[in-house]
Formats: structure tokens, C-alpha cells, sequence
């Protein structure tokens, strides 16, 4: 028998932890915390042998002995969430302090069910059960386990059937690091009824900028038919952060998701997207850009499994990488048989600007559907020689020449987002990082 690859001790902490909370809420939200705390018992955690993580090392988390943060630190004042917040205020915003709602800074607004998973629990029983870990099911990994074995607090977002909410609805997540080695664990659910139509934006903050923590969280999203939901969501951890991240996402009939992942900074980040397209003329669009640098490590595992036939699907994700950065992109795409007239595209393409940067990427079709159109692609390069050239024999730098060609090739990605205070303050720090002012 081959010897595991990690031990109970790695988990000692984490199982004390679970011990330590009240369990509160109804007997079947109850009934959740405890099957999956036994299944974290029984789970390996992720290792380089595993075939999904085989290019991801974890070793630093483990190695860590993190403690879960089981209340909120203490209250924090405007003046430290302002400069994260979006709009004017007419966003509905919920902000998380270290993982637990804070009802001082979170603005809501009528007609918009946005409140935190613990309330949800209790009060929207009825919305939450049918939901609550059903979209996780057999995907779930040690993380996502130990995530589900907590249901400390996160955000419930629901709109009713023909529902349109014009206003994003923003999930501020802050950590201020004032514990140190400590481990939230926010969950999220997102279920839109027949028809509904809305737009959330998950920022992932720190207040302290070299804090390490763990952020460990999982969301589920339930769109129906002929629903629409774009999420967006930023990843800006403090530099020596780790985050931790599943998001499981159904669609019905004529159902419609739009994403964009934006990964900014944090040591060690793993966002893994699966979405199940379960009715008929479902579509969903997965976007993301990484920028890595340091010895950051960015891996993004997504995967679209087509159930039903006539439906679309596009994953387009882009890096820009440097110094001894790693990065790590695996799309995958399984077409069942009953799945015909699917449409399906992915694509992969990386810049390196250092020679001691690193990409594994594996973009992957498996179809057992024969009338399909769907294709697979990815690239790897440094900034052009040709273009540096061209814009060298017009005056410019080659800092300069540099500069801009990744902004712009990491602005394809950011001018696709829809949200517009969203997309203006990422062209402004994609612009920053990558384009030096002349002078």
C-alpha cells in the first residue's frame, strides 16, 4: 500500500477547531457540519501525487499551523473599508471582517435578499436546504470539506423569479490580519429563481498587506432556467496570504453565467470553478486574468461538464508572469453523450517576462457526444521581439516597449468587465504595474 502522503497531526488543528464550534441552527444545517467534518477525518489532504494537484505544492499551508478565527476580532471603522468599496452607495454591499458579517459596514437596500448564510440559515430555510451542499457533492476535496464542516458565516444571495437587479451586488471580504496564522472559512450561496438576472462582485481584501493567513472558501450557485448571474471576483490578498477557493455552479434550461476571475496577489492561490450545464441552451462564459510575481503560485483548475444537448461554453484565461512566479492552468471540458450540438471553446495564453517563471498548462476535451464543435488551445512566449523593435524605433524604452505591450495584452481581459467602477480601478493597477511612466 502506497504511504499517504500527509498524517492526522496536519489536520489536528483544524479537527480542534471544529470541535470548539456551537453547531448552531436547525438539526439538518447541523447534520451537514458533521457529515463533512467526518469526511475531512477521512480525506487525504491535496498532494503532488494526486492528479489534480500535482503541479500545485501546498506544502507551505500544511506546514502551517493555522487556527480558525470562530468569532469576528473586533469591530474595524469606515475609514479602513472605504478606499475597497464600489459606487456611490447604491450598491447593495455586505462586508466580512475576517470572515464574519459586519452589519455596522454593510449597506443594504429593499427589494435585494443579500444577507449573511448564518441569518439565511435560520430565517430562509426553505430557500437554503435544497441548496446547502447539494451543488458540492462528490467534488468536494479536504478543503472543501473542512469549508462545509464550519458553515461559520458567508453571503446568501437570492432573487426571485423574474427578478432583475440592476445594481451589482458587492461581498466585500476583509482580513486585517490581526491574528496571526488564522484560517476563515467563508460560504457562499447564490440561487436565482426562473428568469432572475443579477451581478455580484466578491473582493477578497487586506488590510495588512504582508499578514499571513488562510482564506478557505467555497461557493455555490444555483442560476434557473433562462436565469442570468455574473460574478466577478478579485483576488487581492496580503502578499503572504494563502487562498484557498471552490465555486460549484448549476445551470437550467436556457440558464446563463458570466465570470471573470481576477487574480492580484496572495502566496499561494488555487480558485477552482466546476459548472454543471444541466438544461438545454444553457451557457456560461469563464474569464480570468493572473499576474504573478515573486514566488507567488496561481493555479487555476476549471472545468464545464455539458449534461444536456445545445448548449455553449467559452474559458478564456490569461497570465502575465515574473520573476520565479508559478502558474498553473488545467480547463477541462466533458461532453456527455446525450450532450449533442454542443459548442465549446477554451483557451489558454501566458506572457513570461522573466526566464525563471513557469506555466503548466493543460487545456483537455473529453467527448463522447459526435456532433460537436469544440476546440482547445494554449500558448506560452515572452513579449514579441518584432513589436519590442517597433516601438523602440518610436522613441520609446524598452522598459517602456515592455510596459505596455503586457498591459495591453493583460487589458483584454479586464475590458470585458462589465461593471464599470470594477473594470476602471483594475485598468488603473493592471496599468500601473505594467506600464512605467516615462521620466
Amino acid at each position: 500500500m502506497a504511504k499517504k502522503e500527509h498524517t492526522i497531526d496536519e489536520k489536528a488543528a483544524f479537527l480542534s477547531d471544529i470541535g470548539k464550534t456551537s453547531g448552531d441552527g436547525p438539526d439538518w444545517a447541523r447534520a451537514i457540519r458533521v457529515a463533512y467534518a467526518a469526511r475531512f477525518a477521512e480525506l487525504e489532504l491535496p498532494h503532488r501525487r494526486m492528479e489534480e494537484w500535482r503541479f500545485t505544492n501546498i506544502a507551505p499551508i500544511l506546514r502551517t499551523q493555522f487556527q480558525t478565527q470562530t468569532s469576528a476580532a473586533g469591530a474595524i471603522g469606515e475609514d479602513a473599508v472605504a478606499s475597497f468599496r464600489y459606487g456611490d452607495g447604491s450598491w447593495t454591499e455586505l462586508v466580512f471582517v475576517d470572515g464574519f458579517l459586519s452589519n455596522e459596514l454593510s449597506r443594504r437596500h429593499a427589494g435585494v435578499t443579500a444577507i449573511s448564510l448564518r441569518e439565511a440559515i435560520s430565517t430562509h430555510g426553505a430557500l437554503v436546504e435544497p441548496h446547502l451542499s447539494k451543488h458540492l457533492n462528490g467534488s468536494a476535496n479536504a478543503f472543501s470539506a473542512l469549508n462545509t464542516a464550519f458553515l461559520l458565516d458567508g453571503a446568501f444571495v437570492h432573487v426571485a423569479a423574474d427578478i432583475s437587479i440592476e445594481q451589482p451586488i458587492h461581498l466585500l471580504m476583509l482580513n486585517t490580519g490581526r491574528v496571526a496564522d488564522s484560517a476563515r472559512h467563508p460560504r457562499n450561496l447564490f440561487v436565482l429563481d426562473s428568469g432572475a438576472r443579477a451581478t455580484v462582485v466578491e473582493s477578497h481584501v487586506a488590510l495588512e498587506t504582508s499578514a499571513r493567513y488562510l482564506t478557505n472558501a467555497v461557493t455555490e450557485i444555483s442560476v434557473g432556467e433562462n436565469a442570468a448571474l455574473t460574478l466577478c471576483k478579485l483576488i487581492n490578498e496580503s502578499s503572504e496570504a494563502y487562498h484557498l477557493a471552490t465555486t460549484t455552479v448549476r445551470l437550467d434550461r436556457g440558464a446563463t453565467f458570466n465570470s471573470v476571475a481576477i487574480s492580484q496577489s496572495g502566496r499561494i492561490i488555487r480558485n477552482e470553478v466546476k459548472t454543471l450545464l444541466d438544461g438545454e441552451g444553457a451557457h456560461c462564459s469563464l474569464k480570468g486574468l493572473y499576474m504573478t510575481h515573486g514566488d507567488q503560485l496561481v493555479d487555476n483548475p476549471i472545468a464545464i461538464e455539458h449534461a444536456k444537448p445545445n448548449c455553449t461554453s467559452w474559458i478564456g484565461y490569461k497570465g502575465v508572469l515574473d520573476d520565479k512566479s508559478h502558474a498553473v492552468f488545467s480547463g477541462k471540458v466533458y461532453v456527455h453523450r446525450v450532450a449533442q450540438k454542443t459548442d465549446s471553446n477554451q483557451l489558454n495564453q501566458n506572457m513570461l517576462l522573466s526566464d525563471k517563471a513557469t506555466i503548466d498548462t493543460k487545456p483537455l476535451l473529453e467527448i463522447f457526444a459526435d456532433d460537436v464543435k469544440c476546440t482547445h488551445g494554449a500558448t506560452v512566449g515572452r513579449p514579441p521581439d518584432e513589436l519590442v523593435f517597433y516601438f523602440r524605433t518610436r522613441g520609446m524604452s524598452e522598459a517602456m516597449a515592455l510596459g505596455m505591450l503586457t498591459y495591453g495584452f493583460a487589458d483584454e481581459v479586464v475590458e470585458q468587465i462589465e461593471v464599470t467602477p470594477v473594470r476602471e480601478r483594475l485598468e488603473r493597477f493592471v496599468f500601473n504595474t505594467y506600464s512605467p511612466i516615462p521620466g
